[in-house]
């Protein structure tokens, strides 16, 4: 890795790593951090390009920064781990465990999407119009060429087989808010193609960490707290 990535570390015990989503940085879960460091070592991370983690260089993408997760693991001996990932972080996190799958415990994705097709279009077409109008001027901009490469994220990426989910190992939980921008049948999609995963939905939209965190953090901590199957 050619970066060093900013993180929260909070709590001790069996390591829990926060991923958030795009454009944001580990401060989105606040409502978790705190919550989840009475049990677990808390580690919330800025991924490259976000927060206070440098972007580098060479590609921008999700099975990048899955790659970062592992090299920020090894370089903190963090041999296995239970990872949470919201949005472009379930994305992340879904990538990390299919590439990595003896590197995690336990599995959360919360609004994540396989591809495009997962995404509502209210939501996902102001997206890739974005990314077209940022693209055109990425080569004399700094901040247009950053924003395409944010909304590149979503139009891009994740690009992920359903038949690649079944190499997952690790006990999931997949969730989504009962509002999600994410789709719910692809959202079920998700869950059914990897192999030991339960589905919930939470009610509220795509933000429910943070909207509905008593509901969320509950669930979680239910699914993370539960001996193993």
């Amino acid at each position: 890795m050619d970066i060093c990535l900013n993180y929260e570390e909070k709590g001790r015990g069996e390591p829990l790593i926060l991923l958030h989503g795009n454009g944001e940085d580990h401060s989105y879960f606040i409502h978790q951090i705190e919550y989840f460091s009475r049990k677990f070592r808390v580690i919330a991370i800025d991924t490259r390009g976000h927060g206070a983690s440098e972007r580098g260089t060479g590609p921008f993408t999700i099975r990048r920064f899955a790659d970062d997760l592992h090299y920020f693991m090894k370089e903190h001996e963090i041999k296995k781990a239970n990872i949470l990932g919201f949005s472009d972080g379930g994305n992340i996190a879904l990538c990390f465990a299919i590439k990595y799958p003896e590197s995690v415990n336990r599995l959360v994705i919360d609004g994540a999407n396989l591809d495009t097709s997962g995404v509502k279009p209210y939501f996902q077409i102001p997206v890739e119009i974005g990314f077209k109008l940022a693209s055109l001027f990425a080569g004399k901009s700094a901040g247009a060429k950053k924003t395409a490469e944010m909304l590149g994220l979503m139009v891009n990426d994740p690009d992920i087989d359903e038949s690649a989910l079944r190499a997952i190992t690790a006990p999931t939980l997949v969730i989504a808010g009962t509002r999600d921008m994410i789709k719910r049948e692809h959202t079920k999609k998700i869950a059914e193609n990897i192999p030991d995963s339960r589905l919930l939905f939470i009610e509220g939209d795509h933000f429910i960490a943070r909207k509905n965190a008593a509901c969320f953090n509950a669930a979680v901590d239910k699914f993370l707290s539960e001996e193993q199957r």
